[in-house]
């Protein structure tokens, strides 16, 4: 295809900051790519209160700034406006690609506009339970926009994607995300700073709201005796109530780092005893990609989204079940060999299966198959 600009928004921050997520996780992974590709990519990230930036290029990716609120819900629609107002008087791209069908009523202006518009989907975002209802309101209107108002939609979820198809007798697109991880060495510093010693720890790494299941996670850990630790890396972009009680918890051995990025995530990832995602609602999950592709032992919930990505190869327990987690985690705790087999397992599938390679080549198809109308 002709190497069109290409303008992105709908994810806070490349590269990932504090708040930051799996849509960040992916533009991570995809832009600097599509730039050695050939192609210009212009990001915008969200700048919250007082924050500021220090950079305006990333592995060739030209990023610009714009504030927002940081009130939950708001803060991507209005930096999403922003940005597409700067696209359209600066006129920096072409090809517009949008992360969160939330944000998809920035379409119609962009394509009357003459820009060619790509919304990725990554889940049903009406059902997460972190929306009140007015937001889930606004997502499932949105919806309507999102299948309907871009050139084309690419969906990580098959199911999401068939949900979509259904229901309004269009074709989508369907790419999941990569797994490709760097070789990771090990490294002392992070352990020490954490209190943390290596393959004695359970991880989760994300938001802490309620679609990801932490309460379920926390309720099982409490039940089951062990002397190894729970990490809990991450937090909120907007800090909430559940958040709250989420820390508060009394038991000594969960452990609430913060934010971690970068090569010591990757480092917490690879020497986790296992890794538990316990989410009730997901797309395609990037940290179970980036867990499987680290050969790192990991429980999950048992939605589809997550059986599609692991098939047999990790251990499953039923959704928002803090019981049935319970037992699988102490399951995994008189089974390491067992443990060990699936791990390898997993890394053998995801290789086969999941290549950003491919994940570019087929964003590439895609950007290229949509005329203008």
């Amino acid at each position: 295809m002709d190497k069109y600009r290409i303008a992105a928004f709908g994810f806070r921050s490349l590269p990932p900051q504090n708040g930051s997520a799996g849509a960040d996780k992916f533009a991570l992974e995809l832009y600097p790519r599509l730039v050695h590709k050939g192609f210009k990519v212009i990001a915008y990230n969200r700048l919250y209160g007082k924050e500021s930036f220090s950079i305006t290029n990333y592995e060739g990716v030209e990023l610009k700034y714009m504030h927002t609120t940081s009130i939950s819900g708001f803060d991507s629609l209005i930096h999403s406006m922003k940005a597409t107002l700067h696209i359209i008087f600066f006129n920096t791209a072409d090809l517009v690609h949008i992360h969160n069908g939330g944000n998809s009523i920035w379409s119609i202006p962009l394509r009357l506009f003459r820009k060619k518009v790509f919304i990725s989907q990554d889940g049903i975002d009406w059902k997460r339970n972190k929306w009140n209802w007015f937001g889930k309101l606004f997502l499932f209107l949105s919806s309507y926009l999102t299948a309907i108002i871009p050139n084309g939609v690419i969906f990580d979820n098959i199911y999401s994607k068939e949900l979509y198809e259904k229901k309004f007798r269009r074709k989508y697109d369907f790419i999941p995300y990569g797994s490709e991880i760097p070789p990771v060495e090990y490294r002392n510093d992070i352990f020490e700073r954490l209190g943390l010693l290596p393959k004695e720890y359970f991880l989760f790494v994300g938001r802490f709201i309620p679609d990801k299941g932490l309460h379920y996670l926390i309720e099982a850990f409490k039940s089951v005796k062990t002397n190894k630790k729970l990490v809990l890396v991450g937090g909120s972009p907007n800090p909430s109530q559940y958040e709250e009680t989420i820390r508060n918890t009394q038991d000594r051995r969960i452990v609430f780092p913060g934010y971690v990025y970068g090569t010591n995530v990757n480092v917490l990832m690879k020497y986790a005893y296992c890794y538990i995602q316990p989410s009730d609602v997901e797309g395609l999950s990037p940290v179970i990609l980036t867990i499987m592709g680290l050969g790192t032992p990991l429980i999950c919930s048992n939605i589809a989204e997550n059986i599609f990505i692991v098939g047999d190869t990790a251990i499953t327990f039923k959704k928002g079940n803090s019981l049935d987690l319970a037992e699988k985690i102490s399951f995994v705790l008189l089974h390491a060999d067992k443990l060990k087999e699936l791990s390898q397992n997993a890394l053998i599938r995801v290789k086969e299966r999941f290549s950003w390679e491919n994940v570019i080549t087929e964003h590439i198809r895609v950007f290229s198959k949509n005329n203008f109308a």
